[in-house]
């Protein structure tokens, strides 16, 4: 059974701030005692944060709702109430982070213990205190908590390895991962043996190491899903250096290089940036009789091949007998060397860009909205007006007084009067009904 999973999609909900408290001083021997409701407390936000020892998002597959703690309930005597706890939720590294609703990418978590925000928690609400004034200096008005935020969000795991293993299926990629690093992928003569990625460090004598990752097998049409494409071309985004495996024991001389320009076509439609990669053509299974006479066939194609900016380097290798292996190692790191950080960050920057371009821009939405329900009911809606009415104690009549003020300076009556209100009328808030009167 495949258990690596690297995409799911997941819902947050941060918690709720503790409502305000409407009340006042009572104690004996104190005159005219003012109000005295405290604040509540804010309600927990939702955090990913990175965990190394995790490799898969294999826990979110049965766990796909995460909620957190609402805030408590502001108290007398001006006390604040509690606060409630974050909830942190681990991830892999190497986790990018989408908001479904508008597509754009959030976050992207690759550093060591890094946290990101996906759900802030909403601020207590504010008690009586805050509403004391000389003309109304005992206010029965206290705020309820604010909601906390909802999203729903993909997570992706693209895994982070300095150089990637590319190829066919069964050119010997889980083969030469296993041979230099102590990874210890499924090996078998058949295509497709490698169903997930694999990683593995590979430790040198001169004391270099980096990380190898040993990718599904790659066939035409992978770039537009067909076998295993997408499950590994994500996985490639990250790599500084790529080594290109082709298998040089075919009966046809020709295979190599038509399978190498596959490769490279598919990498090329699912992001042209992957070819600009520095990537060394590892000829393999040299111990086979054909090798020798289809690695010269190979030699002569791509040198008769004028659409190459430049010949690759290619390296012959026989990962069964070790045969230029170390040497291969060796110069793979040296490359590294050379080879700067790949700058995911930027990468991200664009697709957030292309993304932010289709969202919806909050700064051109309207504050409320009005609509008008086949009953003939008005129905007010818009987020900012819902966010006041949730935070609105609607249990005393001095905070729907309030909240009453509020919808005006918003323009909600004259925007409702436009819109051919009658005296009388039934207007609509969520589950809230009340009548417009003139």
């Amino acid at each position: 059974m495949n258990m690596f999973v690297d995409q799911i999609k997941i819902e947050v909900h941060a918690g709720k701030g503790g409502d305000g408290m409407v009340a006042f001083r009572r104690e004996k021997y104190v005159p005219n005692g003012g109000p005295a409701g405290g604040d509540g407390g804010r309600g927990g936000s939702i955090i990913l944060k990175v965990d190394e020892g995790l490799r898969t998002l294999m826990d979110f597959r049965y766990h796909r709702i995460f909620k957190a703690k609402n805030g408590g309930n502001g108290m007398s005597k001006q006390m604040t109430g509690p606060s409630a706890e974050d909830t942190i939720i681990a991830v892999p590294q190497g986790t990018t982070v989408r908001d479904l609703d508008t597509g754009e990418i959030i976050g992207d978590l690759v550093e060591k213990d890094q946290e990101l925000v996906v759900a802030k928690g909403g601020r207590g609400g504010r008690g009586n205190i805050h509403f004391a004034s000389a003309k109304n200096p005992a206010p029965e008005i206290a705020e309820n908590g604010e909601p906390g935020e909802d999203h729903y969000l993909e997570l992706e795991l693209k895994m982070l390895a300095d150089v990637g293993l590319i190829g066919f299926p069964s050119v010997g990629k889980s083969t030469l991962l296993s041979v230099v690093t102590g990874a210890k992928p499924k090996i078998a003569a058949y295509e497709f043996t490698t169903l997930t990625p694999n990683l593995g460090m590979v430790m040198l004598p001169d004391g270099r190491d980096f990380a190898m990752a040993d990718m599904p097998g790659l066939i035409e049409g992978a770039s537009k899903g067909v076998g295993l494409g997408l499950k590994f071309l994500r996985h490639i985004e990250r790599t500084r250096v790529l080594l290109h495996l082709v298998d040089m024991s075919s009966e046809d001389p020709h295979q190599a290089i038509e399978r190498y320009r596959q490769i490279n076509k598919e990498l090329a439609n699912y992001d042209p940036e992957l070819l600009k990669r520095p990537q060394i053509v590892v000829a393999t299974k040299m111990d086979l009789p054909n090798s020798t006479d289809n690695l010269a066939a190979f030699k002569a194609d791509l040198a008769a091949d004028k659409t190459l900016e430049k010949q690759p380097e290619i390296f012959p290798i026989s990962a069964v007998t070790h045969q230029g292996v170390q040497q291969l190692m060796q110069l793979t790191a040296d490359l590294l060397d050379k080879t700067p950080a790949f700058d995911s960050e930027s990468h991200d920057k664009e697709l957030v860009a292309e993304y932010r371009a289709a969202a919806p821009d909050k700064k051109d939405e309207a504050d409320f909205t009005i609509t008008k329900d086949e009953d003939g009911t008005w129905v007010l809606g818009g987020e900012k007006l819902i966010r006041l009415f949730k935070m609105t104690d609607l249990t005393h009549e001095e905070s729907q007084l309030r909240f009453a003020r509020q919808l005006r300076h918003m323009g909600v009556d004259d925007a409702l009067r436009a819109k051919g209100v009658q005296d009388g009328d039934l207007v609509r808030i969520e589950k809230f009904v009340f009548e417009f009167i003139q």
